[in-house]
C-alpha cells in the first residue's frame, strides 16, 4: 500500500510507516485509493476509504459534551429529560494526529468527500463539494450549515455575501482566515439553499467528525441553528445556546448566529459581536 505523502514523514523504514498507519487511524482512515502507478497519485473517483473498527485505535468512544455551567451529558445511555434534548455529542478516541500530518490527512478525506454519493439529488446537482479551508492546525474552527451558490461554483466555504461577512468578523477578532479553519455540516449545497434534512446531516456527520478529529481545534463557533444543533446533537433554538461555552472532547464550543442571518437582521451585528468578545476573551486574544 503506497502511502501518499510518506517521504515527508520522515523515512520509510517500518517505524516511520507504523507512525504513518497510526497518524492516518487518528483520522479514521484504515484503507487508501489504489494509485494509478507505483508512487503515483490516487485515482478520481477511487473506493472511499472505510471506517475504522471498532476496536483499536481507531474506535470511537462517546465523550460528554458539557455545559461548562451545569451537568455533564454523559452520551447516549443518560437517562431521558423531560424537555428538549440537552446539547451532546462524539468525539472519536483516537490518537492526536501530529501536526505534519495534518495535512495530508486532510487531503485523504478530501478525496473521500467528493466521491461521496449518499445524498444522491445533492451528489447529482452539485458542481463541487465544499470540503473546508484554512489552517490544518487552527486553535479555531467556525462550522457553517452547508454550501450556498457561490461556495457549489468554487468548492471553498463562505466566499459569497455571507462569507465576507464572516471574514469581516474573523478579522475584527484580530485574525485571519488562514488562522482558523473554516467549515460546513454539508459537503453539498442543499436545492435553493434549503435547511439540511436530518438525513443529509447524519450522512454527512462522519466527515465533519473526521475533519474535527484530524484538526483538533481548541475553539469551535458554531454559527447558526443547523451547525450548533447538528455538532451538539441537539434541540435547543440557537438563542438559547448563545452566551454559554460547551464542551465537545478537547474543544470549547460556542454558538452565534450565521453571517446569512446578520445580512437579513442587520441589528443582530451587535449580539454577534458579544458573542466574539466572549470567544476572544477565553482565547486570550486582546480586541
Amino acid at each position: 500500500m503506497h502511502v501518499a505523502g510518506q517521504g515527508r514523514s520522515g523515512g520509510t523504514g517500518p517505524r516511520a510507516v507504523r507512525q504513518r498507519l497510526e497518524s492516518l487511524a487518528a483520522a479514521g482512515i484504515t484503507q487508501l485509493p489504489r494509485s494509478t502507478r507505483r508512487g503515483g497519485a490516487a485515482r478520481a473517483g477511487a473506493r472511499p476509504a472505510t471506517r475504522a473498527a471498532e476496536s483499536g485505535t481507531g474506535a470511537a468512544a462517546e465523550a460528554p459534551v458539557r455545559n461548562v455551567s451545569g451537568p455533564a451529558v454523559a452520551g447516549p445511555h443518560a437517562p431521558p429529560a423531560s424537555g428538549p434534548a440537552e446539547p451532546r455529542s462524539r468525539e472519536p478516541a483516537r490518537p492526536a494526529a501530529s501536526a505534519g500530518d495534518r495535512p495530508d490527512l486532510l487531503a485523504v478525506l478530501a478525496a473521500e468527500v467528493a466521491g461521496c454519493t449518499r445524498c444522491a439529488p445533492l451528489a447529482r446537482a452539485r458542481t463541487h463539494t465544499v470540503f473546508g479551508s484554512g489552517s490544518p492546525t487552527a486553535r479555531l474552527v467556525f462550522m457553517g450549515e452547508a454550501p450556498g451558490a457561490d461556495e457549489d461554483a468554487s468548492g471553498q466555504p463562505f466566499v459569497g455575501r455571507a462569507g465576507q461577512l464572516l471574514t469581516k468578523i474573523i478579522e475584527a477578532c484580530t485574525l485571519t482566515r488562514d488562522d482558523v479553519y473554516i467549515l460546513n455540516v454539508l459537503k453539498c449545497r442543499p436545492p435553493g439553499n434549503r435547511v439540511p434534512a436530518p438525513e443529509e446531516t447524519a450522512n454527512c456527520r462522519g466527515y465533519f467528525e473526521r475533519q474535527l478529529a484530524v484538526i483538533r481545534p481548541e475553539f469551535i463557533c458554531c454559527l447558526g441553528t443547523t451547525a450548533a444543533q447538528a455538532l451538539l446533537e441537539t434541540t435547543e433554538p440557537i438563542g438559547r445556546l448563545r452566551k454559554q461555552w460547551f464542551d465537545r472532547g478537547t474543544a470549547q464550543v460556542i454558538c452565534t448566529y450565521h453571517p446569512s442571518y446578520l445580512l437579513r437582521n442587520p441589528a443582530a451585528k451587535r449580539e454577534v459581536w458579544d458573542d466574539m468578545k466572549l470567544l476572544m476573551a477565553r482565547m486570550g486574544i486582546g480586541s
